[in-house]
């Protein structure tokens, strides 16, 4: 009897020992694999306060001017912490100026000139879309166990515009042109966003003008693009 008793208990700990070593390798193992397939893929959406350098004499801005963007950012990390990595994707973005130089014309013959302070006008802008594409370099204090970290993600943006239009309305004049043969299609800057979970902020400075051409007092017109905003981040 005694003996049963013995071979009983030995049989219970050497499958309650068997059971327990298995449940720590299948933890490991999920572990392991959650951690491998661990990336920051993203959707983002911004709003900025859109202004200009490098602008012509006289030049002013007048109310505010907004920006809007949103996309896709596939991320690939490079250190097996997964705190550094590199991202790139596809966006749109939306720019508006409202400011004090006038474009009037035609899409293939436009002028320009600083509306003089003593012109009445009732608006005076222009816009442009753009499709985006980021290349950025990314560092992170997040893990797969969290989706709320600090983050400072910086890269450099090539935009291509898909289409543009202004608008100018005064008591003798209303203009809108659309597709400026002056602006350059191609843009190209570079952006920081840094912040903790969703909310970062956005600054964005093109390295090349908005204009490929165009004049104004004799001047080209060689304005760049400096954007500051917010930006969230959404997994």
């Amino acid at each position: 009897m005694n003996r049963q008793i013995l071979r009983a208990c030995f049989f219970m700990l050497t499958a309650c020992t068997a059971f327990s070593q298995e449940k720590i390798v299948s933890e490991t193992d999920t572990k392991v694999k959650i951690d491998s397939l661990y990336r920051e893929d993203q959707f983002y959406f911004s709003f900025t306060y859109n202004s200009l350098k490098n602008t012509p004499k006289d030049y002013s801005k007048n109310k505010f001017s907004t920006g809007f963007s949103g996309g896709f950012l596939r991320d690939m990390p490079i250190n097996k912490k997964r705190t550094f990595a590199f991202a790139t994707g596809i966006g749109l973005t939306y720019n508006n100026y409202v400011q004090n130089m006038a474009i009037t014309g035609t899409s293939n013959l436009p002028s320009y000139a600083i509306i003089e302070s003593t012109t009445s006008y009732s608006k005076n802008q222009f816009s442009q879309l753009l499709i985006d594409l980021p290349l950025e370099l990314r560092w992170r204090t997040s893990t797969y166990e969290s989706t709320k970290f600090w983050r400072i993600y910086g890269g450099i943006k090539c935009s291509y515009l898909v289409s543009d239009k202004s608008i100018y309305k005064s008591d003798l004049v209303n203009t809108t042109i659309k597709n400026n043969k002056d602006f350059n299609p191609f843009q190209y800057g570079v952006y920081l966003a840094s912040g903790y979970n969703t909310l970062n902020v956005y600054a964005y400075y093109g390295l090349n003008s908005l204009f490929k051409s165009g004049q104004i007092a004799g001047e080209s017109l060689q304005m760049k693009a400096f954007n500051l905003g917010v930006v969230f981040y959404i997994l």
